[in-house]
């Protein structure tokens, strides 16, 4: 009996983590994908309103979403999707604030099957848009990209990065960037996979861009200063991720965390709670949907 497209893009199996590093594709990418895409289909309002979610994911596992959408709606699934389009929206939005002030360059970190460049809003403002990720990942996207039928804009370059060994700021420059002018980057869905120093690494890169730039990400925060529900959830979603073979190494405590940021070269550090992205996204909904406190946001500007 083969599998089924959604068991081929969310194994909860254990994967080994030498065949991750041996070329494979990020699988929480893709699982990623599908919960944002199951958004378009399950809840009312959308957080994110993104066309581009279910065509990307190729025709079988679009028409196996369409198909059952509740086979990706139990309880952790929901807080999960509702993180997810809670983050994409806070990084849109600082987007939106960032090129009305006149920034061109917006950066993706990990990339992975984001579908920003492809509806973007802002592209007869000029904005130029950098996927960085990892090769292989960038490899699935790109086919699953020509299987849709979906052009590649010729503002967007995709630029090859391994994280924990590559030099960020010589990658970028390399597909184009320009330090010396504004950017917005946004790094979301990766802190959590890289060592405390490679993330302060990446961040003190960005901290370096000009006067103007802003970085949005998200972070794990200590298990211990969750609540039983969120700290159970948390550590659920944690071993669905080792067992992916892509398991989590950092967390951060957000108070220290946002002096560090400072301390980089930021001078601002903002990391709402849940409670504030929950009124700010979510208010007065009738399906519930809320976010959790599990993972956080930051978004750190100069």
């Amino acid at each position: 009996m083969g599998i089924s497209p959604l068991e081929e893009f969310i194994p909860m199996s254990p994967l080994p983590t030498d065949i991750v590093r041996q070329g494979q594709p990020s699988r929480s990418a893709t699982r990623v994908a599908c919960l944002r895409a199951v958004h378009q289909l399950l809840d009312e309002p959308l957080v994110l309103h993104d066309p581009i979610a279910l065509p990307l994911l190729g025709m079988r596992t679009e028409a196996a979403l369409r198909d059952d959408p509740f086979a990706l709606n139990d309880p952790v699934s929901r807080g999960l999707r509702a993180a997810l389009v809670a983050r994409s929206r806070f990084v849109e939005d600082e987007l939106a604030r960032r090129v009305a002030a006149g920034v061109r360059q917006y950066v993706v970190l990990g990339a992975g099957l984001d579908t920003f460049a492809y509806r973007n809003p802002h592209s007869g403002e000029g904005l130029s848009v950098f996927e960085v990720d990892r090769p292989e990942t960038q490899g699935l996207k790109q086919n699953l990209l020509a299987e849709a039928g979906i052009a590649v804009p010729s503002s967007l370059k995709f630029v090859p990065v391994d994280f924990e060994r590559d030099e960020l700021a010589f990658a970028l420059q390399r597909a184009g960037f320009h330090a010396d002018t504004p950017a917005c980057v946004s790094w979301m869905g990766v802190t959590m996979y890289l060592t405390a120093d490679a993330v302060l690494r990446t961040a003190g890169t960005v901290a370096g861009f000009a006067s103007g730039s802003s970085l949005c990400f998200d972070y794990r925060v200590p298990v211990a200063t969750l609540n039983p529900i969120e700290r159970a959830v948390s550590e659920f979603v944690e071993q669905q991720a080792r067992a992916l073979g892509e398991p989590w190494v950092s967390s951060f405590d957000p108070a220290l965390l946002q002096r560090q940021m400072i301390e980089l070269g930021f001078t601002s550090a903002e990391s709402p709670t849940p409670d504030e992205l929950n009124a700010r996204y979510f208010a007065k909904r009738r399906d519930g949907m809320r976010t959790g406190g599990g993972v956080r946001l930051m978004c750190a500007a100069k």
